[in-house]
């Protein structure tokens, strides 16, 4: 079914040429010289609108203004030849979905017509399709690196030892706690989080131990804390090493023997939870400054280390896809060089900043393929430099598998299928890793 537009401007050849250059292209197209008169429609029969800003009787802006109390999803494009940073933060502000500055070529119109259709189609399918978002966040990852990190995982999940995890920011160290928890025979029992780095010191105790009516100015009634909430389960402390040592020594008693004194309380309680944490700095040289106890990083029997993103960089392709579907967008596609500069990239924030790098370009340039121009302007350098020939910075891991498929290359005579097949990946994978590494100069 062919897209219904409504075209506003008080411009009567403006609205003939917009509805000649909209026809051409299969839309159904309405034109209105008067927004009040645009008014008086029933808007719902549309799915998008095109207004002119500097209009008599009614601007542009006012009118979207009203569309947006009645018809609030209705993609409205604003055209101006009076453009200013103003003018278009006021139109985003009130709702408009995309701006266009007069004049526009035809092909400009075309293209920013099309682009807001196939967001809106993509928008309603998100709406209507089935809950993916909210389906339990889990690791993802199939490179090697992360297969060895899952063996680990499931070694470990079902034992009653205490797990410290390590690894980056942005690596995914709350999904791996999480993980070890739903692997274990405690995943009916509860999950409780602990930010350790958001609560202040004095709050952090009482969260933890709880505490009796009458402990101190304000405790005007009983608290369970967290240990004593997670019975059975597992509690999760992130950012342990923002703990004081102070309050460290009370929780390593814990540890010991697993009693629970509510401040301002005599009683004790006696509580089976598992213990994992979270260390956002380097425990070893938290150790040495003094700032985190030795007795306790040696209550926590495993210590798992969880790989940076430039570790497993095969797993950005799986990655995005699974973003995308998260996101909303399962019929966005990232071209093939996108996705070789965002391999080429060394991720310091890791899983997150993908993740918020697929964000800020589907906002920016919501179009159904992403290209690298579409990319945030740090990606634009790594194109120059690839195109330029320069290979980034590759661990030893990498300098091995480039090695590796360049002998087999070689030994092939560049017959990929043949090499593929004895690598054990499909071409598609060979070919982008040929790129990675600048091996098609060697052929």
């Amino acid at each position: 079914m062919k897209a219904r537009i409504l075209v506003i401007d008080d411009d009567a050849v403006a609205c003939e040429f917009l509805q000649e250059v909209l026809l051409r292209d299969g839309y159904d197209v309405t034109a209105f010289t008067s927004a009040l008169d645009a008014l008086q429609q029933d808007l719902s029969k549309y799915d998008l609108l095109m207004s002119d800003i500097r209009m008599p009787d009614m601007d542009g802006l006012q009118f979207l203004s009203e569309v947006q109390k009645t018809w609030p999803h209705l993609p409205v494009i604003l055209m101006t030849a009076y453009g200013s940073l103003e003018t278009t933060m006021e139109g985003i502000r009130l709702g408009a979905w995309d701006y266009i500055s007069k004049p526009f070529s035809p092909e400009d119109c075309r293209t920013i017509v099309k682009k807001v259709l196939e967001v809106r189609e993509l928008r309603e399918r998100r709406q209507d399709g089935p809950p993916e978002a909210h389906e339990e966040a889990k690791l993802i990852g199939s490179s090697a690196t992360m297969v060895d990190f899952y063996k680990q995982i499931a070694r470990v999940a079902d034992s009653p030892a205490s797990v410290l995890i390590e690894g980056e920011s942005g690596t995914g160290k709350e999904l791996t706690a999480r993980s070890l928890h739903f692997m274990s025979s405690r995943r009916q029992k509860p999950f409780v989080v602990v930010h350790c780095g958001a609560i202040p010191d004095n709050l952090l105790e009482s969260e933890l131990f709880g505490y009796e009516k009458g402990a101190y100015t304000g405790a005007d009634h009983q608290h369970k804390g967290l240990l004593e909430t997670a019975q059975g389960g597992t509690v999760f402390l992130d950012e342990i090493t923002e703990m004081s040592t102070a309050l460290q020594s009370k929780f390593l008693r814990f540890m010991q023997d697993g009693e629970v004194r509510r401040i301002g309380g005599h009683d004790v309680l006696h509580v089976a939870v598992r213990v994992v944490a979270a260390a956002n700095k380097n425990i070893d040289d938290e150790v040495s400054a003094g700032h985190f106890r030795l007795d306790l990083l040696y209550r926590f029997i495993v210590r798992l280390r969880i790989p940076s993103l430039r570790e497993r960089r095969d797993d950005i392709p799986l990655l995005i896809e699974t973003m995308l579907k998260k996101l909303g967008y399962p019929g966005v596609r990232v071209s093939n060089e996108a996705i070789e500069l965002l391999m080429a990239y060394d991720w310091p924030g890791n899983v997150r900043e993908l993740e918020n790098v697929l964000q800020q370009t589907l906002l920016l340039s919501p179009f159904v393929v992403i290209l690298p121009d579409n990319l945030p302007a740090r990606f634009r350098k790594k194109k120059t430099d690839l195109k330029n020939g320069t290979m980034p910075d590759m661990t030893p891991l990498e300098e091995a598998q480039r090695e590796q498929i360049a002998h087999t290359l070689r030994e092939t005579s560049w017959n990929q299928s043949r090499a593929a097949e004895i690598l054990g990946i499909d071409r598609k994978t060979l070919r982008m890793k040929i790129r990675r590494y600048g091996l098609q100069d060697e052929k």
